[in-house]
């Protein structure tokens, strides 16, 4: 197994983009429930963002949604954040919350429906430029609930052409990535269920077109590293949105409801070259801290993801390879659940320390006397969160 010294150097390209939207206030479908010292504007959620990377050395760029996180001078965002340490990375629409979209948005039948859905990502790709940001990510709610309600081939080509003229509009040097959900809130259909479906889309579209896997968007059982692995194969992985489910869209930090299956999907990223400052693969968390303070929640999750990674690292590849060869299934599992269960926690806090960042950032953020501070002083005005 190769040595912890052997992977720090590819440890210190992880960057993990952090969602404005984890910093507001969030909750279930039956309340959003409010914290004290939750960011009343993207300024203040940015600054939350800034703490986390600054406590880590993870999370260097903020990805925003449009137009939770629209703001008059997107140029003054950019300052604002390049002034505490990060930048400004995805921006994500919205389509999902005006009364016009209840049938659907890009696929909707209707014309002027879809015209108001296409100038809202044409208006993101404006934002992008002011911005500096690379990716444009759609994730979309549109489908139906029963059947007949729709014509389901009819809603894919009206989704393909949406998509067609918003593309024409990405400059060089920028991405369009389509998300993917099988359900919620369509019951019946969803018009990108699958990853299958968002790489024919993508595919169709151009080389700057790719797919967003969320690896909460999946039905029970699926096997997530076979997808990625796919997808890094056929040249069409553009990010991630690493989160933890139960049931379904649970939107938990990320490695809390199965860390073996994180290490599995970073094995397969490693092992198809999506990792490193060069892969084009974005890292990023999807997470909605519901009953945890917002700081540490993020904070425990770009950890989470640095462990497992480091665990993925220390695969002993060479080992594995030759138990493979030889047909040794029980021997190649063995190689495989040995770097799995290495405890790189030790290795990583020295690594931290290293780099004068704390050993134990969740400790250092709890002694700070940050939260208590960001309590004390954001009084007033109103808290961010869903649709805000």
């Amino acid at each position: 197994m190769p040595s912890f010294s052997e992977v720090s150097a590819a440890l210190a390209q992880q960057a993990i983009e952090l969602p404005s939207w984890a910093f507001g206030n969030s909750g279930t479908r039956f309340r959003v429930f409010p914290q004290a010292g939750v960011p009343r504007d993207p300024f203040e959620k940015i600054a939350d963002a800034a703490k986390v990377h600054e406590l880590t050395g993870l999370a260097p760029s903020v990805a925003l949604h449009i137009p939770w996180d629209e703001v008059e001078d997107f140029a003054a965002l950019r300052r604002h954040a390049e002034d505490l340490g990060v930048a400004l990375g995805t921006i994500n629409s919205n389509t999902f919350q005006d009364e016009a979209y209840k049938l659907g948005s890009l696929a909707s039948q209707d014309d002027a429906v879809r015209r108001q859905a296409i100038e809202h990502h044409l208006r993101c790709i404006e934002i992008m430029g002011e911005t500096g940001s690379r990716d444009l990510k759609i994730w979309l709610a549109d489908g139906t609930n029963y059947p007949g309600q729709d014509d389901l081939r009819a809603r894919q080509d009206r989704l393909a052409e949406s998509l067609q003229e918003i593309y024409a509009a990405i400059g060089d040097g920028q991405r369009l990535v389509l998300e993917y959900k099988f359900f919620e809130p369509a019951f019946y259909h969803t018009d990108v269920p699958d990853w299958g479906t968002s790489y024919a889309q993508v595919a169709a579209l151009g080389e700057k077109a790719f797919v967003c896997l969320d690896t909460g968007h999946h039905a029970p059982g699926t096997n997530i590293e076979f997808i990625v692995m796919q997808l890094l194969r056929l040249g069409k992985l553009g990010s991630f949105d690493f989160n933890s489910r139960f049931y379904a869209d649970d939107d938990l930090i990320v490695g809390a409801a199965d860390p073996f299956q994180l290490f599995r999907i970073l094995v397969e990223v490693i092992r198809g070259g999506g990792y490193g400052e060069d892969s084009g693969v974005a890292f990023m968390l999807d997470q909605c801290h519901n009953i945890e303070k917002k700081i540490p929640g993020q904070i425990r999750s770009v950890l989470n993801v640095q462990e497992m990674t480091a665990r993925a690292l220390l695969l002993d590849r060479d080992a594995l390879a030759a138990a493979q060869r030889a047909g040794d299934v029980l021997g190649a599992n063995s190689v495989y659940m040995d770097a799995f269960y290495r405890d790189v926690r030790p290795d990583l806090a020295a690594w931290r320390e290293s780099r004068g960042l704390p050993a134990d950032p969740m400790r250092a953020y709890a002694e700070s006397g940050h939260q208590e501070r960001i309590e004390a002083d954001r009084i007033g005005g109103s808290q961010a969160g869903w649709g805000a």
